[in-house]
């Protein structure tokens, strides 16, 4: 853990077992890590390839300046460890909007739980912060999507009281 990550301000302090789970905005220094939870799948591995670090480095970079976007880690603090292992991640992006009466909304993106921390609460925690930090920016709604082979996913979403009112679509370019 850099000085610069330790100094970051926690957004979420949670106990679980085995430790101490450490919300904060991410670093520079964690985009490798980050990238790994990605790619930590059957459909992240196909979409990832860090061969080329420079892509990562200017959408982190976009991401970092804009305070309409935050990028969060969630580090596993055990005791008698000096530094966190980085085991979750998600975006949250603030969004304006004409409808619903010219309300903004929160899309939450890439939300990431390492496979070893999964069924901790880290992820229902991290979801539920979003929501309370969108709450607190003047948002009326959160929304994500989840790719449609993502079964445990969906269940997951649907126990925080997310619904599956709209079907989400994608165009490549």
């Amino acid at each position: 853990m850099t000085s610069e990550q330790r100094d970051l301000p926690a957004l979420l302090t949670l106990d679980v077992d085995g430790g101490t789970f450490r919300l904060r905005p991410a670093t520079r220094a964690d985009l490798p890590r980050i990238l790994e939870l990605l790619a930590d799948d059957r459909l992240g591995a196909n979409r990832e390839d860090t061969s080329d670090m420079a892509p990562y480095e200017r959408a982190f970079e976009a991401i970092d300046a804009d305070p309409a976007h935050l990028l969060a880690v969630g580090e596993l603090l055990r005791e008698g460890e000096a530094a966190g292992q980085v085991v979750a991640t998600f975006q949250l992006s603030f969004l304006p909007g004409l409808s619903r009466r010219g309300s903004w909304r929160s899309q939450i993106e890439a939300v990431r739980v390492a496979a070893q921390v999964r069924g901790l609460g880290i992820g229902a925690a991290m979801v539920t912060w979003a929501a309370g930090e969108s709450r607190r920016r003047g948002c009326s709604l959160m929304q994500l999507t989840t790719d449609k082979s993502r079964k445990d996913a969906h269940r997951f979403y649907e126990r925080l009281g997310f619904a599956a009112s709209h079907e989400g679509m994608k165009l490549t370019l």
